[in-house]
This record gives structure tokens, C-alpha cells and sequence, in this order.
């Protein structure tokens, strides 16, 4: 009879061992520890949004806490503190008008920290459509003095010319000619006050418009900079290519 017992008792309290013997860890020993703050240098430091998709602003340092928004590119914020809590870390930051909150170090980018002019490189590379014009236009902004100046240039011309073309499209297609000559108001201040540039025109872009083939052009702001400023870049050959291109199309008749 004792044996019996025994073996029963053994039955009852096996799922609490493991298979060495050990008694299991009890899962509420498995919930994330507390964040804890740190002391940083970064404290103090003024940060960009850039990145929309990390950009939530948080209760707590914790990537379960409520969030109190999501915020916008360009918005710019002040680090008070640092923490770490579920396998990231966090800024403590002021973000007027919404009060402070935790954020992800890696929506944020500023000349506080080394590498984040590269980082912000990456970040235009990957991305497409108007965010990429976006933050290439924050890159000059943010780091006026980077080595990567001249590269980030020629792209942001490229992809407005690329855009210039879309624009064209667009107009051509939006644009009613019966009512331009209705008004007697030139056809080309119809194509330069078209609604779609004025996105661009916030970020300073200008587009030049040829009314022999109704179509937008870059204005060639960013290449000239690369010839003026930088003429010992590799980007200075191509830079003066499509300088020559632009000034081709436009004087064609």
C-alpha cells in the first residue's frame, strides 16, 4: 500500500518537474522586467521624426504601453531620458504640444549621434514615392556638411525629374482646356498653379514647365549645387550630363 502511494504522489506532482528533476519556472516569473532608466549622454539632445513607421510616442517605455500618438515626420523633439524594456530602447522625450512620452531611438534622427547621417542615407534608399523625396530633403536639412551630400543630391534630382514627368501626366489629364480658354488666362499659368505642386513647392522644389510639350521639368537646383559645390565629387560628371539634358529639352522647338 505505501508504494502504491508513493508512485501515485509522484503521478500528481509530475507536470511541475521538468526532465531533469527541476521544478518548472511559474509563467508569472516569465513577464517582462520593469524598464529601467539609464544615464546618457544623449540626454539633452534635440532629435527629427523621420521615421513614421517607429514614431509612436508612448505612456511608458514599453512596446505594450498605450500610445498617446503617433508622430509626424519632421516633427523635432528634446531627449530627458533613456531606458531599455522589451528587448529595445527608449527616449523619454518632450514633444510639445502632446507633453513627453517614450519613443524608439530609431524613429528619430539627429547630429547628436555618429552614423545617423548614414542611417538616414539608408533609410531614403529603401523607401519610394513622395516619402523618398521627403526625407531626402530633411537629409540636407539635418546634415548640411556630410560627405554623403553630393550622392543624396543626385538622387533627389533624379527622383523630382522622375516626378516632374508623373506631374505632366497628371496635368494633361486634369486640366480642362475648354475652361483654360474660356478664361483667356494663359495655358501656362494653368500648368504652374496646378494643385500638385504644392507639396513640392513646401519642400522648395521648383518644376519649369515647356509649352511646346506641356510638360514639367526639375529645375536642376540639386545637380548645379553638386557642379558649384563639389567638383571634385563622382557625382559631378553626372551632375553636368543632366544639366546638359535639362538645357536640351528646354531649348527644343
Amino acid at each position: 500500500m505505501k508504494i502504491l502511494i508513493t508512485i501515485t504522489a509522484l503521478v500528481l506532482f509530475a507536470p511541475t518537474l521538468d526532465v531533469f528533476g527541476q521544478r518548472r519556472r511559474p509563467r508569472a516569473q516569465l513577464k517582462q522586467r520593469p524598464a529601467v532608466e539609464q544615464k546618457s549622454k544623449e540626454i539633452g539632445a534635440t532629435a527629427i521624426v523621420m521615421d513614421e513607421t517607429l514614431s509612436v510616442l508612448r505612456m511608458r517605455p514599453s512596446l505594450f504601453s498605450d500610445s498617446v500618438q503617433r508622430m509626424r515626420r519632421g516633427r523635432a523633439v528634446r531627449v530627458i531620458g533613456v531606458a531599455e524594456a522589451d528587448g529595445v530602447k527608449f527616449y523619454r522625450v518632450t514633444a510639445l504640444p502632446a507633453g513627453s512620452g517614450w519613443v524608439q531611438p530609431d524613429a528619430l534622427f539627429g547630429r547628436f549621434r555618429v552614423g545617423d547621417a548614414e542611417r538616414l542615407a539608408r533609410l531614403i534608399q529603401a523607401s519610394s514615392g513622395f516619402d523618398q523625396i521627403e526625407l531626402a530633403s530633411k537629409f540636407f536639412e539635418m546634415f548640411p556638411d556630410s560627405p554623403l551630400r553630393p550622392s543624396i543630391l543626385l538622387l533627389y534630382g533624379d527622383l523630382l525629374e522622375e516626378a516632374a514627368a508623373k506631374l505632366s501626366k497628371d496635368a494633361a489629364g486634369r486640366l480642362d482646356r475648354r475652361e483654360m480658354a474660356a478664361t483667356g488666362a494663359p495655358m501656362h499659368s494653368y500648368y504652374l498653379n496646378f494643385v500638385m505642386l504644392d507639396r513640392y513647392r513646401k519642400l522648395g522644389v521648383l518644376f519649369v514647365f515647356d509649352p511646346a510639350t506641356r510638360a514639367f521639368h526639375y529645375d536642376g537646383a540639386c545637380w548645379r549645387q553638386i557642379v558649384t559645390k563639389f567638383p571634385a565629387s563622382a557625382e559631378f560628371a553626372e551632375a553636368e550630363k543632366r544639366l546638359d539634358s535639362l538645357k536640351s529639352k528646354m531649348e527644343k522647338k
